[in-house]
């Protein structure tokens, strides 16, 4: 047994070394730059460890997105727990949003721009990004007055999403 578990160990850590270069790759030279070739050289595997892990480039996209999706949603709890009002939850919410797309434009890229096979607004969302929309929504609640969270919720991130892309 401690020898499967050092090996799924081994396994992750060598797909986060691959997620995480790939993010690195694709913030300095765009997702064009980001290869199978130039992430085996990047991580020191060969391409065939590559696909033993992902089956190609665009499952690192999703990979990347899922993460991306998981800091989000951690930076808008923290900026909606920290804040001493509903009306300051979501204000910092909705900054803590755009900082996010600004300041890390390939992670964003991938989670709302590259296509991925990622299914939203349905009970197959994964966690990650079902939890970013649960930070909105939590924080758009108090301030609903009875209308359609889950509505106003959706607005409300398309309004944020068309900020940061008029932003970039």
């Amino acid at each position: 047994m401690p020898t499967t578990e050092r090996r799924e160990r081994d396994r992750a850590r060598r797909e986060q070394l691959i997620v995480t270069a790939a993010r690195e790759l694709a913030e300095t030279g765009g997702w064009e730059a980001v290869t199978m070739r130039r992430l085996a050289e990047r991580v020191e595997y060969s391409q065939p460890v590559l696909y033993s892990h992902f089956s190609g480039r665009a499952d690192i996209v999703r990979a990347v997105a899922l993460e991306g999706f998981a800091e989000l949603a951690g930076q808008l709890r923290g900026a909606r727990t920290g804040a001493r009002s509903p009306a300051a939850a979501l204000h910092a919410v909705a900054a803590a949003y755009l900082r996010f797309a600004q300041s890390q434009p390939a992670v964003y890229d991938a989670m709302f721009v590259m296509p991925v096979d990622l299914p939203f607004a349905v009970a197959e969302t994964p966690a990650a990004p079902r939890s970013g929309f649960t930070e909105l929504l939590t924080a758009l609640t108090p301030l609903a007055g009875g209308s359609d969270v889950d509505t106003l919720g959706e607005l409300t991130w398309s309004s944020l999403h068309g900020l940061a892309t008029l932003a970039r």
